[in-house]
């Protein structure tokens, strides 16, 4: 699939992209903590993202069951630092994201983490190799994450229903 194409410029370009999003995702986090959270907005996210999937079809994306246990660790890990700085309030009888300014500075380190480590890593790994190992990272950071936060959500609820 990518074999006429240099891997530098598959570095550089996944790279930008990564970029791009992981700026996009900070953006939508921030402007989404100014309105109410229902259980929706926190198993979507999840949800959608695990339609990405569908790269283990192609060869180029398979990553071997020690690449799996390596990324899903990684991933268990930096859920457990998420969880620990998602925390819920009510305000006006709603339920919103507590804002925590380590947040944002928690997402900036997972992004710079993820650009240093594909950096290095390009070297040791085919491209499309890393990307199923950040992909299969980040889901297993995010499933924990979000039913954490779901779980968290409806006990909130049920004091605002008492």
């Amino acid at each position: 699939m990518f074999a006429n194409i240099p891997s530098q410029y598959l570095v550089v370009g996944s790279t930008v992209m990564a970029i791009i999003m992981g700026s996009i995702l900070m953006f939508a986090r921030m402007r989404s903590q100014k309105q109410p959270v229902n259980p929706k907005k926190i198993l979507i996210p999840p949800v959608a993202m695990s339609t990405g999937a569908f790269m283990f079809i192609f060869e180029e994306f398979r990553i071997t069951p020690l690449q799996i246990l390596e990324a899903v660790g990684i991933g268990l890990v930096f859920s457990i630092v998420l969880i620990a700085t998602s925390k819920f309030e009510i305000r006006n009888n709603d339920i919103y994201m507590k804002r925590s300014k380590a947040f944002f500075f928690i997402l900036i380190g997972l992004l710079i983490g993820r650009i240093i480590l594909k950096i290095f890593l390009s070297e040791s790994f085919d491209v499309g190799e890393l990307a199923g190992m950040f992909w299969t990272l980040a889901f297993a950071m995010l499933w924990p994450w979000r039913i954490v936060m779901f779980l968290q959500y409806k006990k909130l609820k049920k004091t605002l229903i008492n």
